[in-house]
């Protein structure tokens, strides 16, 4: 099976802990963390880059997502410590899963959940096989992840075939020009102008690092983000903040779709 089965520990009351350095002591040895998330009065990544993330980033778009998901199915791709799914849990979600390549991240998300009183399932496993979970959720998310991945429009095709069932939430760094225009059914051969528009869609490749990070890959601007998402046959409902997208299921994909793989991987 391409998931690796992870168990949340049973939900329980948060308590402060009794000794706040044993405390310090096991969220360093789960280090390092890229969610700077508070545990017991503690925070995971007080050095973070980027300040009090990804708080700071969920307080610009958290309006736009249901305060009730009651009775509400949840799916976390590239669930990293657990904040969104922590999250979703909290507005009331029947069922939220966390799924995440990394066993470390899947092991912070464990410990940030136990303290945090919920309880949430967790897997280990990619993206490029959601069709093997063989069910649809109504919200997924995508937060942070199409940058990371050498085959990014391939994970898309799959999110839509396999698993959005009623909501894409969709967050990507984005770089180049934060300028949109119309794409035109067609381009004849001999132009070549459209190529220097900074509107026209741009998937920036990086060969070897950004930011000191090997897996970042593709980096698209603003134009290429939405038709990105277009051509895996999403519409975009709402997009609350700069990076972040709310898109619903709307048509078959552009083309072929996802050609790999069809249904799922086999057995």
């Amino acid at each position: 099976m391409p998931f690796a089965e992870h168990s949340a520990a049973p939900a329980r009351p948060a308590t402060a802990p009794a000794d706040r350095e044993a405390l310090r002591r096991r969220i360093a040895e789960l280090g390092p963390w890229f969610h700077n998330i508070e545990i017991g009065g503690v925070r995971t990544a007080p050095e973070h880059f980027l300040g009090d993330y990804p708080a700071v980033k969920w307080r610009k778009f958290a309006d736009a997502i249901p305060a009730d998901l009651a009775g509400k199915t949840v799916l976390d791709v590239g669930c990293n410590a657990g904040f969104y799914s922590i999250e979703m849990k909290r507005r009331g979600a029947s069922r939220v899963l966390g799924l995440d390549t990394d066993p470390r991240y899947l092991a912070q998300a464990r410990f940030a959940v136990e303290a945090s009183g919920v309880e949430i399932e967790f897997r280990q496993g990619s993206v490029y096989d959601v069709g093997a979970l063989g069910e649809r959720f109504d919200i997924v998310l995508f937060m942070g992840v199409l940058y990371h991945l050498r085959h990014p429009l391939l994970a898309l095709d799959l999110l839509r075939e396999h698993v959005v069932g009623d909501l894409l939430v969709f967050q990507s760094m984005q770089r180049g020009s934060a300028e949109t225009g119309a794409v035109a059914e067609d381009y004849d051969f001999w132009r070549d102008d459209p190529f220097a528009d900074p509107s026209f869609p741009r998937l920036h490749f990086i060969e070897r690092r950004y930011a000191g990070d090997p897996t970042n890959w593709w980096i698209p601007n603003r134009s290429c983000a939405e038709a990105m998402l277009r051509s895996a046959g999403f519409s975009i409902a709402a997009h609350p903040e700069a990076e972040v997208y709310l898109c619903r299921p709307h048509g078959p994909p552009a083309g072929e779709g996802a050609v790999y793989p069809p249904k799922g991987r086999p057995e």
